[in-house]
């Protein structure tokens, strides 16, 4: 999936969205409709990456990481300069371990 903003075009591994939906599935057995607040938590998350991606400061290899405000998930992305696209690597839970996201790129 892509999108584009004024100067950056986005980009989502394939995992990301299996990443999306695995987390809904499961807040959604937890309680009825609380994988829709999950989904845009993580839309507002994403949102802010967007608007200003340079806001995050580098953590691992050249890969950021966002947090969405009220689930415990990691955002992971990275900037092509050359390319000008974030690319959104994992959205993981933040008690999984760091490797399972280091491994995606």
């Amino acid at each position: 999936m892509k999108t584009q903003n004024l100067v950056y075009n986005s980009q989502y591994l394939d995992e990301v969205l299996t990443d999306i939906q695995e987390a809904k599935n499961w807040y959604k057995e937890q309680k009825e409709g609380l994988e829709v607040d999950f989904a845009f938590a993580i839309e507002k998350a994403i949102e802010k990456v967007l608007k200003m991606p340079t806001a995050y400061t580098p953590r691992y290899k050249k890969v950021r990481i966002a947090h969405p405000k009220t689930f415990p998930y990691n955002i992971h992305f990275y900037i092509d300069e050359e390319c000008k696209t974030i690319v959104f690597t994992a959205i993981v839970h933040n008690k999984r371990h760091p490797k399972f996201a280091m491994n995606r790129i």
